[in-house]
């Protein structure tokens, strides 16, 4: 039995998606055991290229089980849509292959509502969120006011729960945002309907990952976002509302007792972010627009164009560290044979004084990169490389240069956005 965690080690959008759908085949179960549907995962294979929001990135692999544990938030809408665009393009979804946890919160429309109505109260002060409901429902969880994806099972107690719930939520609608209220009628029929599609997935998924544990299965736990949008150790406030780090996927999973054997941290082989806040390795104007698009970078779930930058060493030596990597995949290096010399930011000055240390949130807005290059590879397309020693030395001596800054070995090396476009070192 191995437990493994793949991770993003910056603001997400690392890649892990592709990462998991290529070492899926070595695992028996795949746990998604934080966030919702407000980041998503791209993964390009022989069924066609998918953004998937929710489902985990092993429902490729033939008989790998997939899991939505305790930890996630779920808009049971939004999923039954997803789970039926992966089975218009043949990707077999059925309750043998993906399970979902009984003590899953549950994302209401009145959710999506309070948080685009937050948003647009914050005006230029906003946090960037996705307005998918994310940041209300993990709110309402820990004031005890969620309904878990369970209570599906069990209508009468759910209608109980969720006009007293509801009666409170009305209450902050019109009283603080002078919003119309929600019909209970409506709400209700909206959660049985789409709840009713999914109530066959729905299972104690503490007992199954218990049970697959003793029978000495391999589990991995795939997180959402990056360690730097983790609700505790990113930057604060501009995270997710959840635990996107390491050390509570067998917490988010439902096997709070169990343990992470090995972590495999994802990487960009330049940086890039979606939303508000501090991203001190920036790049803007002309240099900005080529770098998008020569890596396609746009949100999978909004669309929004990616803030990009040189690859920042300091944000990902401090990501490295609070996901515990064991070992490292550097994704879309076949992006940066464009450029003659690719820079890279290996200190902040902060106050006139240079650091490697990954600052504070509140002195981040006063940290200035400092800059190294490194020469790169002559435009030479690396889409093909399947051996390390066969790339261009200078794609090499980047990889390497990189491996040695971070102190973490990079095992994988991705040239392409397919299943297979990788090199394993």
């Amino acid at each position: 039995m191995s437990n493994c965690a793949v991770v993003g080690i910056n603001w997400g959008d690392e890649g892990k998606g592709r990462m998991v759908d290529l070492i899926a085949r070595d695992f028996d179960v795949v746990v998604r055991y934080q966030g919702g549907n407000n980041a998503g995962h791209t993964v390009v294979n022989e069924y066609g290229s998918f953004g998937l929001h929710l489902i985990p990135s092993g429902i490729f692999s033939e008989g790998v089980v997939n899991v939505l544990g305790n930890g996630v938030v779920i808009d049971p809408e939004s999923l039954w849509k997803e789970m039926e665009g992966l089975r218009a393009a043949g990707v077999r979804v059925t309750p043998e292959n993906f399970k979902i946890s009984d003590r899953a919160s549950i994302v209401f429309p009145y959710h999506l509502q309070l948080d685009g109505l937050e948003e647009e109260r914050l005006k230029d002060k906003k946090y960037g969120s996705t307005r998918r409901g994310i940041a209300p429902v993990y709110s309402d969880k820990y004031q005890k006011k969620t309904i878990m994806m369970g209570e599906i099972l069990h209508p009468d107690y759910l209608k109980a729960r969720l006009q007293g719930i509801l009666e409170w939520k009305n209450l902050t609608l019109t009283g603080v945002y002078g919003a119309e209220p929600n019909e209970f009628g409506r709400i209700y029929d909206w959660v049985m309907r789409y709840g009713g599609y999914l109530k066959d997935y729905i299972c104690d998924t503490t007992e199954l990952l218990t049970n697959a544990q003793r029978q000495g299965k391999n589990i991995m736990f795939e997180a959402q976002l990056g360690a730097l949008r983790d609700i505790d150790f990113g930057i604060y406030p501009y995270t997710s509302s959840s635990y996107s780090i390491a050390g509570y996927a067998c917490i988010g999973a439902g096997i709070p007792g169990s343990h992470v054997d090995r972590t495999v941290g994802i990487v960009k082989a330049y940086s890039t972010c979606v939303g508000e806040g501090p991203f001190t390795a920036e790049w803007f104007g002309p240099e900005a627009d080529k770098l998008r698009e020569a890596g396609h970078e746009y949100g999978v779930s909004t669309g929004r164009p990616r803030r990009v930058g040189p690859l920042d060493l300091v944000a990902t030596r401090y990501g490295c560290l609070i996901q515990g990597a064991t070992e490292l995949a550097l994704t879309k290096l076949d992006v940066l044979s464009y450029l003659d010399e690719i820079p890279v930011c290996t200190a902040y000055e902060l106050d006139g004084e240079r650091t490697d240390r990954f600052p504070f949130p509140a002195d981040l807005d006063r940290a200035k990169p400092v800059f190294e290059s490194l020469p790169g590879w002559g435009g030479i397309d690396i889409g093909g490389v399947r051996r390390f020693e066969d790339l261009p030395k200078n794609a090499q001596d980047y990889v390497l240069y990189v491996e040695k800054a971070l102190g973490v070995h990079i095992r994988y090396v991705s040239v392409g956005p397919g299943r297979d476009d990788y090199i394993l070192r």
